[in-house]
């Protein structure tokens, strides 16, 4: 694994939303449980909610993957109006819920920017969720381009970035994030990679492949001031 010492400063970071900057659980998990007892109730879905712990381990994914592993035996038509309660129910959290960021992730981010780091953010999910947790914390003048798969219907986290790298014309970025999709985005663009292990989601390899490991948001101030 890379020192801080041989990194590169990068014009541009890139962080993933759920798990890096958001702790989404405690939007999530409030709406989860109300969508299922709303399936339930316009037979959708029967049985007990699938556990949390199901739904927490595919965050990072597609949405439309997702469903396909926190409810495999489901119908087309279940899985389609989760998509749409899921986005409505987390909505309606961020304006009257309670909700947080990890700690010290805006001060972190105000200071990366006011050193001239150019910020983004690219996420898998969908684009008036992701614009709307920016929106709630006030992370929006901070950012240059908030990239979403729902926004730009991409497959992958590998192409998101590479449409963000080449419509901003960022040459090196680092990709920070706590799945593998986003080691997979950063490494398959060519870019620097930190992984953030203190979410706690996702399998014990899914790092694997990041350039530094950070198990704090604000470590990310060392890293860029130590770096050549």
């Amino acid at each position: 694994m890379e020192t801080a010492k041989l990194l590169k400063k990068p014009e541009a970071m890139i962080f993933d939303m759920d798990g890096t900057l958001f702790q989404t659980e405690t939007l999530l998990l409030p709406a989860y449980h109300k969508l299922f007892d709303t399936l339930r109730a316009e037979g959708l879905f029967e049985g007990e909610t699938p556990p949390e712990e199901r739904m927490l381990n595919s965050l990072g994914m597609l949405l439309s993957d997702i469903w396909m592993r926190v409810m495999p035996e489901a119908s087309d038509a279940a899985r389609a109006r989760a998509d749409e309660l899921l986005l409505e129910l987390e909505i309606e959290g961020l304006k009257h819920g309670s909700h947080q960021l990890y700690p010290q992730v805006k001060k972190t981010l105000q200071a990366l920017h006011d050193q001239g780091v150019r910020l983004f953010v690219a996420s898998n999910g969908l684009e008036d969720y992701v614009k709307g947790v920016a929106a709630a914390h006030e992370l929006l003048p901070l950012f240059e381009g908030l990239y979403s798969a729902g926004e730009y219907n991409t497959s992958s986290k590998v192409h998101l970035v590479e449409l963000l790298l080449e419509k901003h014309r960022v040459s090196s970025a680092w990709m920070v994030g706590d799945r593998s999709s986003d080691v997979e985005a950063g490494k398959e663009n060519g870019q620097t990679v930190i992984g953030c292990a203190y979410a706690g989601f996702g399998r014990e390899d899914e790092l694997k492949g990041s350039d530094v490991i950070i198990n704090d948001f604000t470590e990310l101030l060392r890293l860029y001031k130590e770096a050549q």
